[in-house]
């Protein structure tokens, strides 16, 4: 017996939204939730960063004699990456509680020591208690430092490329 075309689109329709009908969600757990602010073994990073990169310490290759890390302060996080035209990139984040003129001062040292010219930005970032540019060799080397200061603590970054040291 042959269908009426009505009932044969009805019968389609049907199928379909059966078969286009959400699964239900299964039911809220009962498990705890995740906390908002982390525990201080927690990080936000991945775990399997590759040997470029280190979380807490400086990594493998980052050039500690041109960029120490200052007295007192803590490494969140950095990295030191050779490029193909035989440079370096690195960064460098940290958290401390000196000064931001100490902490700018304890970078400053080193890099004009080590033969790089130090410029103020043109225009400061907005919200940045310190900032500077420091270059060398026409500009292929270049860092900038920024030093953010939040509630007695100050969080420093800095980054750009420097000539690989000598083995």
């Amino acid at each position: 017996m042959q269908r009426p075309p009505v009932l044969a689109l009805a019968a389609l329709l049907c199928a379909g939204l059966v078969a286009c009908t959400p699964t239900p969600a299964p039911p809220p757990s009962t498990s705890p939730t995740a906390s908002a602010s982390p525990s201080p073994d927690e990080t936000l990073l991945a775990t399997d960063t590759d040997h470029a990169s280190a979380v807490g310490t400086l990594a493998p290759d980052f050039p500690r004699e041109l960029v120490p890390v200052p007295e007192g302060a803590e490494v969140l996080v950095s990295a030191a990456e050779p490029t193909a035209d035989g440079l370096l990139r690195i960064s460098l984040n940290l958290r401390t509680e000196q000064d931001a003129a100490a902490l700018l001062d304890a970078v400053r040292g080193p890099l004009v020591a080590a033969g790089f010219t130090e410029s103020a930005p043109p225009v400061p970032e907005a919200g940045l208690a310190a900032q500077a540019t420091f270059s060398r060799a026409d500009g292929d080397e270049l860092l900038v430092v920024g030093v953010l200061d939040r509630d007695g603590t100050r969080t420093m970054t800095l980054g750009g490329t420097v000539a690989r040291p000598a083995p």
